[in-house]
């Protein structure tokens, strides 16, 4: 009696067939360059090498902090660069506006930010330029208009704590500059400037705080999956969050109520649906920053106010 599978085939124990081994196979040299070969590269064997190395080059001169002769190099690249080529078409404005940047030509380098933002197609590029904008109006001191960029980048990504962590320090940048004037403004007798300077400083000073408690409440949530120094990076951050906190000498019963408006729409499930980065522009819309947060904030302070007025009548009448 036989075992099934225990009889085999005599024909896989006969020899394979003598293969032809005449013929050899091409050999492969990789091809090897000198340390910054694209430098004195004059022979090019099509358009897309000559573009290649002439952006190598701008990105050198780039990093060598030669930001004229960059631009230069990045102009000449991008007259090569066919319409359809748009990620190198990208690239070299980008380079382009940080050496404008870089060189105090801000008019300029925004310029091709918002020529850049008119061919923006996914998430991806409009954070980039986004990312981009921001720098540029870091470099010259614009904090307001750093903050307006952050403020997009916190409604395209609303689950990035370091978004949220810029825009609070920024916030309380704004709010420095503007507590430095202060006494100017005593000094004039302007009553009624004084007073609306008074309020604009409250409001940036709670919009610092709602960003520095939204980031806690994400970093709280993310930390879990995090280790080594991603989560000690956390933990520092956190503490740097809770000192900026106390320094700010706000009511408890203020930081809960902002802490509950903040974390409204922060669920695992929801966080998970939430648009990831690359995705198409199409459907896509940036809800106004004030509407979808501050908005709530200032109107439950505005609730709880008028309730504990409410309470006080009571109270005096009781």
């Amino acid at each position: 009696m036989e075992v099934f599978g225990s009889n085999f085939d005599d024909s896989v124990f006969e020899e394979s067939r003598n293969r032809d081994l005449s013929t050899d196979l091409p050999t492969y040299t990789p091809k090897t360059c000198e340390p910054e070969w694209f430098y004195h590269c004059e022979k090019f064997k099509d358009e897309l090498d000559e573009q290649k190395t002439i952006k190598f080059r701008a990105d050198l001169k780039y990093r060598q902090k030669q930001y004229q002769e960059a631009i230069k190099e990045y102009t000449a690249c991008l007259l090569l660069v066919p319409n359809n080529n748009l990620s190198m078409k990208r690239d070299v404005l980008e380079g382009m506006a940080r050496c404008y940047s870089h060189l105090g030509n801000n008019r300029q380098a925004l310029e091709i930010c918002e020529k850049l933002r008119n061919e923006v197609t996914n998430t991806c590029h409009l954070t980039c330029i986004l990312h981009l904008e921001h720098s540029i109006h870091e470099s010259c001191g614009d904090v307001k208009s750093a903050i307006s960029c952050l403020k997009q980048l916190c409604s395209i990504h609303p689950f990035n704590p370091w978004h949220w962590m810029n825009l609070a320090m920024s916030y309380q940048r704004l709010l420095e500059a503007s507590t430095s004037i202060k006494e100017l403004k005593e000094t004039s007798q302007m009553a009624q400037a004084f007073i609306q300077q008074q309020e604009e400083e409250t409001e940036v000073q709670l919009k610092a705080c709602m960003c520095f408690i939204r980031t806690r409440l994400l970093i709280e949530i993310l930390k879990i999956q995090q280790f080594s120094f991603v989560l000690e990076r956390s933990r520092k951050t956190l503490q740097a969050i809770e000192a900026s906190l106390k320094k700010m000498q706000l009511e408890e019963e203020t930081l809960l109520l902002i802490s509950e408006v903040m974390a409204k729409d922060l669920n695992p499930e929801k966080m998970r649906e939430e648009k990831q980065d690359g995705e198409g522009l199409l459907g896509l819309t940036i809800k106004d920053f004030e509407k979808r947060w501050w908005n709530k904030i200032h109107a439950s302070m505005l609730m709880k106010e008028n309730t504990d007025l409410s309470s006080d009548k009571e109270m005096e009448t009781g």
